[in-house]
């Protein structure tokens, strides 16, 4: 338990996060201090300025998409460099570019976050420059340092890559076990006396929406590295093996639903269920193991211990039905007592084939897998008729960019009101807190101001008790890996290390007052006020428009992954790879309605439409694919065989019916109320000795109950 923060602590040093903040403080620190070595620090800070806009696309990715993205951004802000210090002595001029480029780039959203990033460098970097006014052969001049800049970061950032190519795919493939061990957790604490399930389902959610996230990092890290494709080397199969049992083990930890309510009252009193709690978390510590172990490159162990807390619970379970004499348990609780803990036992035995991978002797014989990659991995290509396509107000983009481009204009007009000397801030607050909807642009803001005012008063500190200029230059470098780390990971803490860091900086360069630090606040506030103001005001994107379209993907997303479980009872030589595109699929969708849902409660209360509806559709939706991710484990993990699949047709059909009906009534709207039977099935008559086929059936029939609620709930819902 005391090692506990040690280990976060050597975690967090191991992770991309700060790997990305040492490279780019080395990439931006560099030119300026060699340069000052021979007096020369303005053209030092102009090599730095180069580096630091290219570092902004260097977000963890294919080598090749980063790459191609860093040298795109370098001819992009040399160009626009050299058009704005040429022209922005005309403000009239500059005003109109400004309109121009802030629309412009902020339409690249279109083509993903990357290509998003390029154009926030590019207009960063017009920001910058736009009240440095200066001859023109000195912008020339600046503009060539600002290209060596920007290649020195580009070569940089491409050597570290090359002295350890795996390395990013470790961290990434890392952090998304990472959160699967935290999901487990909270699996874990429904098992917990007296627990809010509610709350609780909310927060499994979210982490539903972390496991997604990471685990689409991991596939586009992964699959578009031909390191890893070819799997040529020991370490890329290993990397892959890890990587495909972790999502079968996820989706073993997402068939465990059951109703907990039921299970509480039924076993509270036995003690038994705290057990399960117990046997749940030291599951994901283990989990964590492998994801700390995976950094380090050491070995983890899985302790015999935990295999004998399952034992014991396997005979805690015989126990209570031996003496459940006077029927205080009832059958069907019993029976989920021992699905649980047979799950349990399937997810521990994954842990440990996981864990045997990491043996050095058996790494070299591990067999590679065939895994058609191409639909495993979105391809966002850089088409010229999708932007032609989008501009419409009906496209949130295009509203996103003309907003967009007023906001900056109005921000320009006031920064150019106003007596500051470093009134550009205003502009850059704008620029970083401005997103594409409403929600997203409300937390940004928020945490830009506490951050800069909290960081203000600790920079002010630092200014005022701290004279020394050594201690001041280690204070500096602390800031701005602590920025440059947090940047992804915690916006707040970001911000709260970069104002520091710039008033330090600012102190360095001769210009450092208390002044500047009041100043900083006022254009952060002015900046933050006119962004959230214009996102509320100006062609806002709501995230109820978005709102059936992300159920209806949900819901067909559940239905073509029910059809392909259904296909691995029918068919003897079925297609495991269209099965596990459908699974991804799944888990996409949920988790983009799931994050939906959360970004909803930002919003005005007269904004948060059908919320009550919607937790409900949410919730029955995870339900759904629990229980076919149940129905599918039966079959790859047990083996479980149905001589008869034909009797379970019709319910399947059924299903199927009423997932279809739900799909028409939410695209037309409709409010009225139909009577669709269930099909009824006879599984107390069918032959004991079959439990196979009983189980099976009772899952199908228990998919069919959902599909109905799901149903009907559609029926209420007009969006």
């Amino acid at each position: 338990m005391f090692n506990r923060p040690i280990r976060n602590i050597h975690d967090f040093l191991l992770s991309t996060y700060f790997a990305d903040g040492l490279r780019i403080t080395l990439g931006v620190l560099c030119p300026s201090l060699i340069m000052a070595q021979f007096g020369l620090l303005q053209y030092g800070m102009t090599l730095s300025l180069g580096a630091l806009c290219v570092s902004v696309v260097d977000s963890p990715g294919p080598i090749v998409h980063r790459r191609n993205a860093m040298l795109i951004t370098t001819a992009l802000i040399t160009i626009i460099f050299i058009v704005v210090g040429l022209t922005n002595s005309n403000v009239y001029f500059t005003a109109v570019l400004l309109v121009f480029f802030s629309f412009i780039f902020s339409m690249l959203f279109l083509y993903g976050t990357r290509a998003a990033s390029v154009g926030t460098a590019a207009l960063l970097i017009m920001v910058l420059s736009i009240d440095d006014i200066r001859p023109w052969k000195e912008v020339l001049f600046s503009s060539a340092l600002l290209l060596f800049g920007s290649i020195w970061y580009t070569l940089l950032s491409y050597f570290f890559y090359r002295i350890r190519p795996f390395r990013i795919v470790q961290q990434t493939l890392s952090d998304s076990i990472h959160e699967v061990s935290l999901f487990l957790r909270a699996k874990a604490r429904f098992y917990h006396k007296n627990i809010d399930y509610d709350d609780n389902y909310a927060d499994l959610l979210q982490l539903q929406v972390l496991v997604h996230e990471k685990q689409d990092a991991v596939r586009e890290v992964m699959f578009k590295t031909r390191e890893i494709i070819r799997e040529s080397t020991p370490e890329g199969r290993f990397l892959l093996l890890v990587f495909v049992d972790m999502v079968d083990l996820f989706e073993q930890v997402m068939s465990t639903y059951y109703n907990y309510k039921q299970l509480h009252d039924q076993f509270d009193d036995s003690g038994i269920l705290r057990n399960y709690e117990s046997i749940i978390i030291k599951i994901a510590d283990e989990l964590d193991d492998i994801a700390f172990a995976l950094k380090t490159g050491s070995v983890p162990n899985l302790p015999t211990s935990l295999m004998e807390d399952v034992e014991k619970l396997k005979r805690a379970i015989a126990e209570l039905e031996q003496n459940n004499t006077d029927g205080k348990y009832s059958t069907l609780g019993i029976i989920a007592l021992k699905n649980i803990e047979v799950n349990i036992e399937n997810i521990l035995s994954r842990v440990k084939t996981i864990n045997s991978y990491f043996n050095k002797k058996e790494k070299k014989n591990l067999k590679a897998r065939e895994i058609e990659v191409d639909k495993f991995v979105t391809k966002q290509s850089l088409d010229r008729g999708l932007f032609y396509e989008n501009l419409t107000f009906s496209s949130s983009t295009f509203r996103h960019s003309l907003r967009v481009a007023i906001v900056m204009l109005i921000g320009f007009v006031v920064a150019k009101s106003l007596n500051f000397s470093h009134s550009y801030w205003i502009l850059l607050t704008i620029l970083v807190i401005s997103k594409p909807g409403f929600s997203l642009t409300k937390q940004r803001n928020y945490e830009r101001i506490i951050g800069t005012v909290v960081g203000a008063f600790i920079g002010m500190g630092i200014l005022v008790y701290v004279q020394d200029k050594n201690t001041l230059f280690i204070i500096l470098l602390f800031c701005m890996i602590g920025a440059y780390s947090f940047q992804r990971k915690n916006y707040v803490v970001s911000v709260l290390f970069m104002t520091p860091y710039i008033l330090v900086l600012f102190d360095f360069l001769g210009m450092g007052s208390l002044s500047i630090a009041r100043e900083r606040i006022y254009d952060t506030l002015i900046g933050s006020g006119i962004a959230l103001l214009a996102s509320y005001s100006l062609f806002p994107n709501w995230e109820h428009k978005k709102l059936k379209e992300a159920m209806l993907d949900t819901l067909k997303a559940n239905m073509k992954y029910f059809e392909e479980v259904v296909l691995l009872y029918v068919d003897e030589v079925y297609n495991m790879t269209n099965y596990k595109v459908a699974r991804k699929e799944v888990y996409v969708t949920t988790a983009n309605l799931a994050s939906l849902f959360q970004r909803m409660f930002s919003e005005p209360k007269s904004k948060q439409l059908m919320m009550k509806e919607l937790h409900q559709f949410t919730t029955l939706n995870h339900h759904l694919s629990s229980y076919i991710a149940t129905l599918s484990l039966y079959k790859k993990e047990h083996a479980f065989v149905v001589a008869n699949f034909e009797s379970l047709k019709p319910v399947v059909q059924n299903t199927n019916y009423l997932l279809n009906l739900a799909i028409e009534n939410l695209e037309a709207n409709k409010g009225t109320t139909s009577n669709v039977p269930l099909i009824r099935q006879n599984i107390e008559n069918q032959n004991t000795d079959q439990t196979d086929e009983v189980i099976i059936s009772e899952q199908i029939d228990l998919i069919q109950k959902v599909a109905y609620d799901i149903f009907k709930l559609s029926e209420k819902i007009k969006i």
